[in-house]
């Protein structure tokens, strides 16, 4: 499906990022990753300009295309007690300016039926405490998608996915953290990668400018003192 499709993997060296990266690459297609952790990948923090415009040249010295443009890449979360204002600016940087500019840069080398996926978080709409810098960049990264969507129409698709809970070392769960959730377990990365491979595909043509929340069903749930044996203690 993805054959020969050259593809760009923000934040691809671990976790979800991985798992996304290798399920394109079983369908063939060329990948390159950048990431902070060292490795056989373009070595990184998409933080600063300079590093996004040597990835950029560096794909486009091998490729005149993109297909796909995967912003992946995890931003800093923490909360307002201790998050200096550089360190707010740094998950800014990372979840949402890295992502806009990434996308400019290779714009013009868009190829055509061309799809944009950036990984939000089910945060975007739903808060734990002292989470601020990561939550801002997620709802930010989120709007960004819809913005997108307008602005590229006819050259790509963008959509966003907002993973909950998701365990990248694939434990099993069981108990509460299990069966709290709608669909009764904790997600792993081949939930989010599978979403990502489709709305990447022909079979998604007419989705784009979406946020799909893959959570388990978590944000779709009640929660009141008393409900379900569930008590509200001190924050």
């Amino acid at each position: 499906m993805f054959s020969d499709k050259v593809v760009v993997v923000t934040g691809g060296a671990n976790g979800i990022g991985r798992c996304i990266s290798d399920e394109f690459r079983k369908q063939g297609a060329i990948v390159y990753v950048i990431d902070q952790q060292e490795g056989e990948h373009f070595v990184g923090d998409i933080s600063k300009k300079e590093v996004l415009e040597a990835f950029a040249t560096e794909v486009l010295s091998k490729h005149d295309k993109v297909d796909v443009i995967v912003n992946n890449a995890l931003p800093l979360m923490k909360g307002i007690d201790e998050c200096t204002y550089e360190e707010f600016q740094y998950a800014l940087s990372v979840g949402i300016t890295a992502p806009f500019y990434l996308v400019k840069l290779f714009m013009p080398h868009l190829a055509e039926g061309a799809s944009i996926i950036n990984i939000s978080s089910s945060r975007d709409r739903m808060s734990q405490p002292q989470t601020e810098s990561y939550t801002a960049a997620k709802g930010g990264i989120a709007a960004l998608t819809h913005a997108l969507a307008v602005s590229l129409s006819g050259q790509a698709r963008v959509n966003s996915i907002s993973p909950g809970w998701i365990d990248t070392a694939y434990t099993v769960y069981e108990g509460p953290d299990a069966t709290q959730q709608p669909a009764g377990r904790v997600g792993n990365p081949l939930d989010i990668a599978n979403m990502v491979l489709f709305l990447c595909s022909d079979k998604a043509g007419f989705i784009t400018g979406e946020n799909i929340c893959i959570d388990g069903g978590m944000t779709k749930q009640m929660i009141y003192h008393g409900d379900c044996g569930w008590t509200l203690g001190k924050i």
